[in-house]
């Protein structure tokens, strides 16, 4: 397994922003409309944010993370944030997140960021929690409860 810039790998977009939509689209305005091809388009970086890293497997792709910015609009202050964590449920138990988190980790310090935040449905933390992320607070967010983390990278 090879990890890599969505950048790179541009043909990939289209697959991603189906995953994307089929896991949180139930949470856009319009849930018709997958507007993550959109998104995407804007996170065909490298050296800045936001970015997306993907995981292939000889040509296939099989999981995909970002750094976003500013993604809860209750957290004005947390700039930087792990998000879209998503492996194709064939391949989840294979330690493809937690080399996706890893590979974000790197790049996030790579490019001088301190402290990165989250947000998961799984309230106890799962598998952030087992990679050394603390809870920062509980909270409802477009009614949806889930579990704020960070963690330091300094």
């Amino acid at each position: 397994m090879k990890i890599v810039y969505l950048a790179d790998h541009k043909e990939q977009l289209s697959k991603v922003a189906e995953w994307y939509f089929d896991e949180w689209g139930h949470f856009l305005e319009d849930p018709l409309t997958n507007i993550f091809v959109t998104r995407l388009e804007s996170c065909l970086n490298k050296t800045k944010f936001p970015l997306v890293i993907i995981a292939m497997e000889g040509d296939k792709l099989i999981g995909a993370a970002q750094i976003k910015l500013n993604q809860m609009s209750i957290y004005p202050n947390k700039e930087h944030w792990l998000a879209g964590v998503y492996v194709e449920p064939k391949h989840r138990g294979n330690n493809v997140a937690a080399l996706l988190i890893e590979k974000i980790q790197e790049i996030a310090i790579a490019l001088g960021v301190e402290v990165l935040h989250l947000q998961t449905e799984h309230l106890s933390g799962g598998l952030y929690s087992k990679l050394g992320w603390q809870p920062d607070e509980l909270v409802n967010f477009r009614s949806t409860d889930v579990m704020v983390m960070s963690k330091n990278l300094g």
